[in-house]
């Protein structure tokens, strides 16, 4: 019998709109919601507007560790994407649409736009902002399997997954958070995992909520194992103080974290003013905003495996989240806060070029 949940929208925290309204859903699969909210600019200076890249010292990686990225594919499933943002137009991105089975990829929510620019962007800063992510030449793969209002079910989730791993990407990036799984999202991670696959997942904006297990971060690193093992990472966000931000979930099932609050992204041209606010970035083109969510959170972090593949091609995906939890601010100390801490993205490309 096909099922029916609704999914309400994360509240707590910081001054936010929802990214989505959501709505009830019938159907054979579990509906996820994005896990994000969005923050105005205000009292952020200039001078550290993209503070992201040197809270995780992506500024300090290596020229080789850049190249060597090109070899990775990252795939980020979400609302699709703008191309047409200077970080990603360099990037010269493809892309498929789940729903509709065509190369139609634009990005009306904006929330697939902000991940994307976070997850790899251009190197020339004459053409994009430093954001986390940025010192990276991964190619990226852009699925569009969520509604126009945000929402995705499991369903159309495997169906990414499976897409991206069949289509050659190493990592894939999830942003997206719910408080249930189902067969078919268990049976694509299963089948990521089996090919060798990276999945990294946002750990969820629920901690007022109750602070529920979310899905399908919950499916990469189990509840219990208190960041050890896993098949992939859940990612916690971060201040800019290094701590845990205020929305972010917490629990056994953290790997690590990442800077999720109010953090710089490239915008969609055709996502809303009021859900996705600009700000200027000075000598920039393109759109730009400030977002606060563990959806934020994740794709810094899949750019920064890129670039620890990009190191040492020889790693497996177990082999680059270990190297990425060793390295992280916690020094190997786990939390159920921020997990094994922060990203340190210049620890981990060393520690991956000096592995054998």
């Amino acid at each position: 019998m096909a099922s029916a949940r609704t999914v309400t929208a994360a509240v707590a925290g910081l001054a936010a709109v929802a990214v989505a309204a959501w709505s009830a859903f019938s159907g054979p699969s579990v509906p996820e919601r994005f896990a994000a909210r969005i923050v105005a600019p205000a009292g952020y200076a200039a001078s550290t507007l993209d503070w992201q890249y040197y809270a995780t010292a992506s500024d300090r990686v290596p020229e080789s560790a850049v190249s060597g990225a090109a070899a990775i594919r990252i795939a980020v499933i979400d609302t699709g994407a703008d191309v047409s943002a200077p970080d990603l137009a360099s990037k010269r991105p493809t892309g498929y649409n789940l729903r509709t089975h065509t190369a139609d990829i634009t990005d009306t929510n904006g929330h697939g736009t902000f991940v994307a620019s976070l997850a790899a962007v251009a190197v020339d800063g004459s053409e994009a902002f430093s954001g986390n992510g940025s010192s990276n030449d991964a190619n990226l793969l852009i699925l569009k399997a969520a509604s126009p209002g945000g929402a995705v079910s499991t369903a159309d989730e495997a169906g990414a997954i499976r897409y991206a791993v069949d289509h050659g990407a190493r990592i894939i990036n999830l942003s997206f958070a719910g408080t249930a799984t189902a067969p078919s999202e268990r049976r694509a991670i299963r089948y990521a995992v089996a090919h060798g696959v990276l999945l990294v997942a946002a750990g969820g904006n629920d901690y007022g909520n109750g602070n529920p297990i979310e899905y399908p971060a919950a499916l990469l690193q189990s509840p219990g194992s208190a960041g050890r093992g896993g098949v992939g990472l859940a990612v916690a966000a971060s201040t800019r103080d290094g701590l845990r931000a205020s929305f972010s979930s917490t629990g056994s099932w953290i790997s690590l974290a990442a800077p999720g609050e109010g953090v710089l992204g490239a915008v969609s041209g055709r996502s809303s003013p009021n859900a996705y606010p600009r700000t200027e970035v000075p000598g920039v083109p393109g759109l730009y905003g400030y977002a606060s969510g563990t959806s934020f959170a994740a794709p810094q972090v899949a750019g920064a495996a890129a670039l620890v593949w990009g190191a040492n091609p020889a790693l497996t995906a177990r082999d680059v989240a270990q190297i990425l939890k060793e390295t992280a601010s916690g020094h190997g100390r786990w939390t159920p806060e921020l997990g094994f801490g922060v990203i340190d993205v210049a620890a981990a490309v060393e520690r991956a070029s000096m592995t054998h």
